[in-house]
């Protein structure tokens, strides 16, 4: 694996990231009781006209957060019932499921206009308190040009405005770039938050949703890609730094999709890995 060139300059933040990153500041929550907290959505994280489905569960795991057990989401499963809407108010109310000494599950349920629009079931845990056990086995990172080779996600003909490139920095392998270029559905990346914020574990979930869809490599424009289903499972605390991310479909049929990720930090760690359930929808375009 290229490592990322480090001349490449990091992003200035913005006058509103001076007083916290977008990320933190977007995802703030403020507490109306019995587990219940009220939630400003932005339409800064949209594609299209929705927001992106990793946003709005990092919503919902600030709300497991504020429980004040565990803080890393150790495996997160979503369920997007309904688009969220950027730019109005919502809702988070969060349940404890059950709470141990080395994992928290909670739910959560984002609310908007009195709908639910998505639910969550995570198992929040402590991932620097993991011991190491017996012999490591992971999947190492694949061969990557660095940064300053890969193409801009809004250079990529996806048929849909992407608001979110304010707010996640993608770069995608140049063999990749090209719709509709490859015989494999697959997408390489490295991602960052434009800002400057470190990657934590609640962005390796976010950005496990935030790249563009493997199927677009195969397919060429696919517009809107919206996800049925997403599963995570964070295997550490990414390193400060540009992530590199893997995302391939081998299994579509009938508009529906099946996609299996993996996200490394920039010391080739295994982070996370995903796998989502999504809808292949016509461009609108076409």
């Amino acid at each position: 694996m290229s490592s990322p060139d480090t001349t490449v300059p990091d992003p200035e933040p913005s006058a509103p990231a001076a007083a916290g990153f977008h990320l933190d500041r977007e995802t703030q929550l403020t507490p109306l009781g019995d587990g219940r907290f009220a939630v400003d959505v932005s339409d800064r994280w949209n594609i299209g006209d929705n927001p992106n489905g990793g946003y709005l569960t990092a919503m919902a795991l600030q709300g497991l957060r504020s429980l004040d057990l565990h803080q890393d989401p150790m495996s997160v499963t979503t369920h997007y019932l309904r688009p969220g809407s950027g730019g109005r108010p919502g809702e988070v109310h969060t349940s404890l499921v059950r709470s141990g000494r080395a994992v928290t599950t909670g739910h959560a349920t984002l609310v908007q206009d009195g709908t639910q629009r998505l639910e969550v079931v995570a198992a929040m845990g402590d991932l620097d308190a993991v011991p190491a056990v017996g012999h490591g086995l992971t999947i190492p990172p694949p061969d990557m040009p660095p940064v300053e080779e890969c193409v801009e996600r809004d250079l990529l003909e996806q048929g849909v405005k992407l608001f979110i490139s304010s707010r996640v920095d993608l770069r995608v392998h140049p063999e990749m770039s090209v719709a509709g270029g490859s015989k494999r559905a697959e997408t390489l990346g490295w991602i960052r938050l434009v800002d400057g914020r470190p990657p934590d574990t609640m962005a390796a979930v976010l950005f496990s949703d935030a790249f563009a869809p493997s199927i677009f490599a195969l397919l060429g424009r696919v517009g809107w890609v919206p996800t049925i289903e997403l599963t995570v499972h964070v295997r550490a605390r990414p390193s400060p730094g540009w992530m590199l991310g893997r995302f391939v479909t081998e299994d579509l049929r009938d508009g529906r999709m099946v996609e299996d990720g993996c996200l490394w930090d920039s010391e080739g760690t295994l982070i996370a890995r995903s796998r989502q359930l999504a809808m292949l929808l016509p461009d609108a375009g076409e």
